[in-house]
């Protein structure tokens, strides 16, 4: 198959449909419908940790859950928004000075999806999905912890009676907030709490096919249609209106305020994505492709932004109802797109029924599980580095401010790949006739060329007599200037010690780069640059035996 055809079938619109059955037809209808009881009440409860309306959690599962649907290459992966992106989302709110819950924050929470959705698109360009990639899985998990406790100790005033959530201020500020909740806790609010916090936990212990988030959210309104749940004093949330989202356009007057922020979002983004997809991938499956889900991602951010929505990404809860429900194809999230669309045009003075605890237990249930303990302890077991690396993250989170623990993360993490790439690995061999062979185990690059120089000649200063060093390249497929002015200053160096520099098994695309300067082209004219280590060391006069 030729590379046109493979990026056509990649990247044509609902690639998952290619070759569909009307067997699989009634698995998709029930997977749809099954995640669309989770996601839909979830995400509702996820706008409330930035105190937004819940109708942009409601929105967020119709715009960029389709864009999805026609871009992904995940089958069974549902797109709306998580409890880690809705957190990012609080904290860039506040840290960019935007009163989320007062005035109108959505112009610029449609700005930060469109941000978010925009820099997913660049890195697509670029195509910097294995790169993004490079972030371990201890980041994630320290951030994760910092998440998990933020926001659940965050909903706590929520539980108890409050109507503020300061999850988006920090894990400081929510624990001052719950001390200050506890003396006024209104009895009721906690009763309801308590008992929709256990239903969850059963539930999901239990009878994990039945859609716990759904049925805590049918039984909070019961009990207020019912029950006079308002007029005992618990809280409702605000009135929910009727219909689609109609189009607008974001605010631009503080995208640099929120682009730090974004840049953390969309980094976690598809962090998520990229890890719900491998996670839910069925063997015989076709592969995840980094750069696809890229671009899905980014495209269902960039034209959701327009529909008052918040950042969506991969969730996996949301995602393994789907998949544990039957989904073959993406047409099981078209159908919770048009159950969510049905919810928002004729059940919005139902939903305003609903107590805000209820979504608040929701959102802690949801959140408490991301305090991976035992991930922390399986990390100490294993690697010390990624055990410090997790637990230092999720410090930063629960101290400095979550986006600062995104960028910690990611900087802890390249700093590791770097230690570990700027490694010397050379493999000094015996003398053959005078020749000295030395195997490069791993690429040459800026950072390490400098170290492998000095490493091949103590190699050839430990093997007194010899006329010639052969130096095996098969790693230098990508190179740069840096590296090859320093492979020219290691000739010179060896060349005053009378011994001669041997170049074999350079890759085509390395030597196309090499040739363009003029030591390289030097030594190709002067026989000096072979085809295979064993020739180069087979030559005793340092001339080549054929022209290649």
């Amino acid at each position: 198959m030729s590379q046109t055809d493979v990026a056509g079938r990649r990247f044509r619109l609902f690639p998952t449909l290619a070759g569909y059955r009307r067997a699989w037809l009634g698995p998709d209808l029930l997977a749809g419908l099954s995640a669309g009881a989770v996601v839909i009440p979830q995400a509702m409860a996820y706008a409330t940790i930035a105190n937004l309306p819940v109708q942009t959690g409601l929105y967020t599962c119709m715009v960029p859950m389709l864009v999805y649907a026609m871009l992904g290459g995940s089958r069974a992966m549902s797109v709306s928004t998580t409890s880690t992106i809705a957190t990012l989302t609080a904290t860039t709110l506040v840290s960019a000075g935007v009163a989320a819950g007062s005035d109108d924050p959505i112009p610029d929470l449609m700005a930060l999806a469109l941000l978010v959705g925009v820099i997913l698109l660049l890195a697509r360009l670029a195509k910097l999905g294995s790169l993004v990639e490079n972030i371990s899985r201890a980041t994630i998990v320290g951030i994760q912890v910092g998440v998990g406790a933020t926001v659940a100790v965050g909903q706590l005033p929520k539980l108890l009676g409050e109507t503020e959530n300061f999850s988006g201020h920090g894990f400081i500020r929510s624990l001052v907030a719950v001390a200050e909740a506890l003396p006024g806790a209104h009895w009721t609010t906690v009763a309801l709490s308590a008992g929709s916090i256990a239903v969850l936990l059963v539930v999901k212990r239990f009878a994990p096919r039945v859609p716990g988030p759904l049925v805590v959210v049918a039984a909070g309104i019961l009990l207020v249609a019912f029950g006079g749940l308002d007029e005992a004093g618990v809280e409702l949330i605000a009135p929910v209106p009727q219909g689609f989202p109609v189009p607008a356009l974001p605010s631009f007057a503080n995208l640099g305020a929120l682009l730090p922020g974004a840049l953390g979002i969309a980094v976690m983004a598809f962090l998520e994505s990229a890890a719900v997809a491998r996670g839910i991938r069925k063997p015989g499956e076709r592969q995840v492709d980094s750069n696809q889900e890229l671009f899905a991602t980014g495209a269902a951010n960039t034209l959701g932004s327009f529909f008052q929505v918040l950042p969506a990404a991969g969730g996996f809860s949301q995602s393994a109802v789907n998949q544990g429900a039957g989904a073959r194809t993406q047409l099981s999230t078209i159908v919770t797109v048009v159950l969510a669309v049905l919810v928002a045009l004729f059940l919005g003075p139902v939903l305003s029924l609903l107590p805000q605890a209820t979504l608040a237990a929701l959102v802690f249930v949801a959140v408490v599980g991301l305090i991976d303990i035992a991930s922390l302890v399986r990390f100490w077991r294993i690697s010390r580095t990624d055990f410090w690396i997790a637990v230092s993250t999720a410090a930063v989170g629960l101290t400095a401010g979550l986006l600062l623990a995104v960028l910690v993360g990611v900087l802890a993490t390249f700093v590791v790949v770097l230690r570990e790439l700027n490694k010397v690995r050379i493999d000094v061999g015996n003398p053959i006739d005078g020749v000295l062979p030395v195997r490069l185990l791993g690429p040459l690059y800026t950072a390490n060329v400098l170290a492998n120089e000095n490493a091949v000649l103590d190699g050839a200063a430990a093997h007194r007599g010899i006329r010639s060093v052969a130096l095996e390249l098969t790693r230098m497929s990508v190179t740069s200037v840096t590296v090859l002015d320093t492979l020219a200053d290691l000739d010179r160096e060896l060349g005053g010690q009378g011994i001669e520099l041997r170049l074999a098994a350079v890759p085509d695309a390395g030597a196309t780069v090499a040739r363009r300067t003029s030591w390289y082209a030097g030594l190709e004219a002067a026989g000096r640059v072979y085809p295979t280590l064993g020739e180069a060391t087979a030559d005793p006069r340092g001339e080549r035996q054929e022209d290649h």
